[in-house]
């Protein structure tokens, strides 16, 4: 199955998953290669273009962000777009190791080929008493994440 766009449902959804597999191996130059090398980023109050700073972002973001566990939903798709809703934990190494979530959406554009020419993201952290990506689960996706959260 090609992930390229026109997306068809069946497409996003998969495509989905790949990104949030990529991420949740968490290299950095790794992820680089889902992106254009000229592609445009918002990601929170940070804009940036290219390769290299993505890869500078993401080392950073892992580099913060110890245990992350991530998990992304298709939320709509059209053509070469794809919207994503996501929720996230992960235990900050700059803030006492304390456990937080990341709550968001993402807006995708891709290029012909397949790979993502702009991401934008939106999200809202917050500390937690309570994790869903507990040690023993071992698929992300098995989590049953309520529509309270959506």
């Amino acid at each position: 199955m090609a992930l390229v766009p026109p997306f068809n449902e069946e497409t996003a959804r998969a495509k989905v998953k790949k990104a949030q597999d990529l991420w949740n191996a968490q290299d950095p130059v790794a992820v680089s290669k889902a992106y254009t090398e000229d592609c445009i980023w918002r990601n929170r109050d940070q804009f940036f273009t290219g390769t290299q700073p993505i890869i500078d972002f993401l080392t950073k973001k892992w580099d913060k962000e110890k245990s992350y566990r991530l998990r992304k939903e298709l939320f709509a798709f059209t053509g070469d777009r794809i919207a994503v809703q996501f929720w996230y934990e992960y235990q900050d190494k700059y803030d006492g190791m304390k456990w937080k979530r990341c709550y968001g959406l993402e807006d995708w554009t891709f290029a012909e080929d397949g790979r993502m020419r702009k991401r934008q993201m939106s999200g809202n952290d917050i500390e937690i008493s309570e994790r869903w990506f507990t040690d023993d689960v071992v698929d992300v996706n098995s989590v049953d994440i309520s529509e309270k959260h959506w």
